[in-house]
């Protein structure tokens, strides 16, 4: 359907109560993959809280949540192949998981330990690591996608933005490269309406977001963000133009953060309770969970089921990331440069000889 302030796809398929505004798609009948995306959002949405509290009784570092957000991440990560490079930014937690990256390397990346971007899990060896840097990701992302082209492999490199960071030079080049070498790169923004305390409002003077792909000469589209079918639908439609040599697209996708911007921020102090109020109606897993219900695939009973087997997966990680033994301090400097400058070299060496002479207590430093 079109959307009305601009000429730009807008795609959605369930209302925020769970309503269908359009006819669902053929895959759509498949009750299993409905059954698995909720799951994932939930699983997310659970291990989000638990994180958030870890970081409240000093047990992880700052945390960026995805309150709100579960279904961009959810349905970008079961779409993508195993052979497919995500390039994701600090708010990816849903993708993640999707992807294969397990929840105790998760914690180990967000409690300060370098061995949370080790992932274990062969399909996504090849996976960035969460940057926390505003928008330089997207370009990391047409270099991946560059060499792709180059060895004519069919295969796809996937890029994840808030709405702040298209406000960024690193974005704006991104596309531009993007677009003039027809690089195999899908970037989606999601529009969660807030860069930080700064709203979208006054951020950038585009109708859309999306309408940035134009100036680098490709598509770009909106979708409901906390409607999961229609991010699945054009996402998939996305990743096949992509991987067919067809070119990039920009996906930007009409969420809401419905907590703060992460554990070092107060939403209260730049926010109306009215606004976030209103955002709740609006939420994903709430209105997949209505769509399944009136389809009778879903009910109270496998609610309390699944929040039981996630609370179980959840504090099984929790567990695994607090067993592993801490990194001595230096390994900080550890992950910084391929080769060392001469200067930071020095100080490394000394760093090693004033360890020594206390007697190896690196860990408390």
């Amino acid at each position: 359907m079109s959307n009305n302030k601009s000429e730009l796809a807008y795609t959605r398929y369930l209302a925020p109560d769970g309503q269908l505004t359009a006819p669902l798609p053929a895959w759509a009948d498949d009750f299993n993959l409905l059954t698995r995306l909720y799951r994932q959002m939930v699983l997310t949405r659970l291990f989000d809280q638990k994180t958030i509290a870890l970081q409240r009784t000093g047990r992880i570092g700052t945390f960026a949540p995805c309150l709100g957000q579960e279904a961009i991440g959810v349905a970008i990560g079961s779409l993508m192949r195993g052979e497919d490079v995500l390039v994701p930014y600090y708010r990816d937690t849903a993708v993640q998981l999707m992807r294969g990256v397990r929840m105790d390397e998760i914690l180990l990346y967000w409690g300060g330990d370098e061995r949370g971007s080790a992932y274990a899990e062969p399909s996504v060896a090849q996976d960035f690591p969460l940057c926390v840097p505003i928008a330089t990701q997207a370009l990391h992302a047409c270099g991946v996608a560059s060499a792709f082209k180059v060895r004519g492999e069919h295969r796809v490199a996937v890029t994840t933005c808030g709405d702040g960071a298209t406000s960024k030079g690193d974005f704006l080049e991104a596309l531009n490269v993007a677009g003039a070498w027809q690089l195999p790169v899908v970037f989606v923004i999601n529009n969660n309406q807030w860069a930080i305390s700064v709203p979208r409002r006054i951020q950038c003077g585009a109708p859309t977001l999306a309408q940035k792909a134009i100036g680098a000469g490709f598509q770009g589209e909106q979708v409901d963000g906390n409607d999961i079918l229609a991010v699945y639908d054009r996402m998939q439609v996305a990743l096949d133009r992509a991987r067919k040599g067809k070119g990039p697209v920009v996906l930007e996708c009409l969420s809401y953060r419905l907590g703060d911007h992460t554990t070092a921020d107060d939403a209260t102090r730049y926010r109306s309770a009215d606004e976030v109020r209103q955002a709740w109606n609006e939420e994903p897993i709430k209105r997949l969970q209505s769509f399944m219900a009136a389809q009778g695939i879903w009910d109270e009973g496998r609610e309390q089921a699944l929040v039981s087997e996630c609370q179980a997966l959840i504090q099984e990680a929790v567990n695994a990331y607090e067993a592993h033994e801490l990194q001595p301090a230096i390994s900080a400097m550890d992950h910084v440069y391929a080769r060392w400058p001469a200067a930071l070299a020095e100080q490394r060496e000394w760093f090693l000889e004033r360890v020594a002479r206390r007697g190896g207590g690196e860990h408390h430093e």
